[in-house]
């Protein structure tokens, strides 16, 4: 991981720093946990009715936390803005998120509720924790000079991806049980007695990711410096609509945000659908299972803390924009050659021998989807934090909050496309490779978008 002691000036505030990366370390379990790897599959296989209308659910739910995100994040990013006190906000909505992170252990298997417990808890909390992260973002600027900040922003997401290593391997080791043997990853039965007949090991991945956020998130609150009060509440509001209709004028007349904006909305779309069928993807094209796509979870995780780490220095170095094209190349080369690849081929029409039975990743298949993966994982981080701070570097610093909610805007508003995309391409083909391929074109789009960018600072 990147050494904020040697990285940054000798007047930095180190201990500011690690806190304000605490938050990312803090919040990543909910998306790392929660999101994709535990209880979402638990959702889709045990609680809902079936897959296919589990995954449909935990879509609607998705979606409907992208809208609250999209219509929230740059009203309150402006009013924080008019009022300073960003910690304030991110309490307000830490709280909230805290109480949703545990509801998930009462989303029991044959609960009359539970299937409506599971779907508010994932909407509200994710809308709680995505926009605290606008407001965790815009202090970025306050705490390094304007030539570090690429660093920092890479620091920040190293931050998480360890997080989320530490936490899956947690819940795959000690919490999380396979059905058939009761057993965890380790061979063991779960810790502090949780049932597997009941799921109780990923339905505690819940209370774990709210226990581990109030734990780490501690050090920002306390250490992390604020701007200070400046207006009232009522008067900020107005003010804050105001100024938020005028950002999204100015946006709009200013090509070369605008642009930037329009490209991280239509990237950011595939990278959603990349991730959100990526486990879905191995399993039908390779026949993995759980253990599998868990191990391979790990190890994409592993490659984009390095990946991180090497991007913070070119970011600073060369600037956020070539960056973020290279990272787009590798994905559109590497994706290619993930939906290349089946049970008995790589690349499109070379034929393989199928793995031994009960051999783990012992096909020419599966390695080279682990070695794609693995690429993919070292570029998808770097792509996400140099697109933070080419924001920074662009929008006017009197109003960071509110483009970091424009960013979340342009992140969230279209999430739906890409995996709408591939879902009809799909159905359409009736080919999983087919349908994954769509999420090429919106890394193509959004790379030809960025050509044109410029990395100057608006007016």
């Amino acid at each position: 991981m990147t050494d904020v002691s040697t990285d940054f000036p000798d007047n930095t505030d180190r201990r500011a720093i690690w806190s304000w990366a605490l938050f990312d370390w803090a919040a990543q379990p909910f998306f790392t946990l929660i999101t994709t790897f535990v209880f979402s599959p638990y959702f889709a296989s045990v609680l809902a009715a079936t897959p296919e209308e589990g995954q449909s659910l935990w879509g609607f739910a998705t979606a409907t936390a992208g809208l609250g995100i999209a219509l929230l994040a740059p009203i309150l990013g402006s009013v924080a803005d008019a009022t300073g006190q960003r910690k304030l906000w991110i309490f307000l909505f830490s709280i909230p998120f805290v109480i949703c992170c545990w509801m998930f252990w009462y989303a029991a298997p044959g609960g009359s509720n539970s299937v409506a417990i599971a779907l508010v808890a994932f909407a509200i909390g994710t809308l709680c924790i995505e926009v605290a992260t606008v407001f965790n973002n815009a202090m970025m600027p306050s705490l390094v000079p304007h030539e570090r900040v690429g660093r920092l922003s890479s620091f920040g997401w190293a931050m998480g991806y360890v997080s989320a290593l530490i936490t899956l391997a947690i819940a795959l080791l000690l919490f999380s049980a396979n059905a058939e043997t009761g057993k965890t990853l380790a061979g063991i039965s779960p810790v502090l007695g949780l049932d597997p007949a009941t799921q109780e090991g990923d339905r505690v991945t819940g209370p774990f990711s709210a226990l581990w956020y109030v734990v780490f998130v501690v050090p920002m609150f306390l250490f992390v410096p604020d701007t200070p009060a400046r207006r009232k509440i009522a008067t900020a509001v107005r003010e804050g609509l105001s100024e938020l209709a005028a950002s999204l004028a100015q946006a709009r007349t200013n090509r070369n945000i605008f642009q930037f904006l329009i490209a991280n909305m239509i990237f950011k779309d595939g990278l959603v659908a990349l991730f959100a069928f990526g486990g879905i993807y191995s399993a039908g094209q390779l026949g993995w299972g759980s253990i599998e796509i868990g191990v391979f979870g790990i190890i994409v995780i592993i490659t984009g803390i390095a990946g991180l780490v090497l991007a913070g220095h070119l970011d600073d170095r060369f600037g956020a924009k070539p960056v973020i094209l290279v990272s787009l190349v590798v994905l559109m080369i590497c994706g290619l050659g993930m939906i290349s690849i089946d049970r008995t081929t790589v690349l499109f029409f070379i034929k393989t021998q199928a793995a031994p039975a009960g051999a783990q990743f012992a096909s020419l298949p599966e390695q080279m989807f682990i070695g794609l993966g693995a690429v993919i994982g070292a570029v998808s981080g770097p792509l996400q934090a140099s697109s933070r701070s080419l924001l920074i570097r662009l929008a006017p610093k009197q109003h960071m909050t509110q483009y970091f909610g424009l960013l979340a805007l342009s992140g969230k508003v279209t999430s739906f496309l890409a995996p709408l995309a591939v879902g009809i391409v799909t159905a359409l083909s009736g080919s999983q490779a087919g349908g994954m391929s769509v999420v090429l074109v919106f890394f193509a789009v959004g790379f030809a978008l960025m050509l044109s960018v410029q990395e100057k600072r608006a007016g």
